[in-house]
């Protein structure tokens, strides 16, 4: 039995492979565009401290005017482009980097809704090469100890149900539907929360 439950584990997490990269996209594009944004501006710096070095050098050497406006405009258009081409892979690598963050976040977003809407708890666990590996873990085992912690009050209300039947016989008329109401919501309750385990 226990090997096919591996087996079962070692299938799932073969199929399990994300193909969208914009899980979050709201997260995963804002965040990218700031630090894209950051370095960008930080970038600003050097276009300009170099055009005002070769401004400063066509005012000292008039002769050479033409040639350094030619160069000058070739460097900017250099610049841009080479600026243009580096944001645009930093941009690239961090919806990568990002979508190793809002990957699991949102496994155990869809993890936890399943359960609230009565799915079975099932330990969470992320893929190799995402972040917060730990979290899963501890997710795991906080729903492991949730599910035990159930099956004790499971048997302690089985334990009380019995204790309320018993009671029935002895109790008088106008007492009994209080214990039947009793025993009822005690079912409810069982049966509520049954379904998930």
């Amino acid at each position: 039995m226990m090997f096919y439950k591996t087996l079962n584990r070692i299938k799932a997490l073969a199929f399990y492979k994300r193909s969208i990269f914009l899980v979050n996209p709201s997260f995963q594009l804002s965040f990218s565009l700031i630090v894209c944004s950051i370095i960008f501006i930080s970038s600003l710096v050097y276009p300009i401290i170099l055009m005002d070095f070769l401004t400063e050098l066509m005012n000292r050497f008039p002769e050479i005017e033409s040639n350094m406006k030619l160069a000058q405009t070739n460097l900017i258009v250099f610049l841009a482009v080479i600026q243009l081409i580096f944001i645009s892979m930093v941009f690239i690598m961090f919806i990568f980097l990002t979508h190793k963050i809002a990957g699991p976040m949102q496994k155990l977003k869809n993890h936890l809704e399943k359960i609230r809407q009565g799915g079975p708890i099932t330990p969470l666990f992320f893929r190799d090469g995402d972040h917060f590996h730990d979290v899963a873990e501890e997710v795991s085992l906080f729903l492991e100890t949730v599910s035990f912690n159930q099956e004790s009050d499971f048997q302690y209300i089985d334990e009380v149900a019995i204790y309320i039947e018993n009671l029935v016989p002895i109790v008088p008329d106008d007492k009994k539907p209080v214990l039947n109401e009793i025993s009822r919501r005690l079912m409810d309750i069982k049966s509520r929360y049954k379904e998930s385990l």
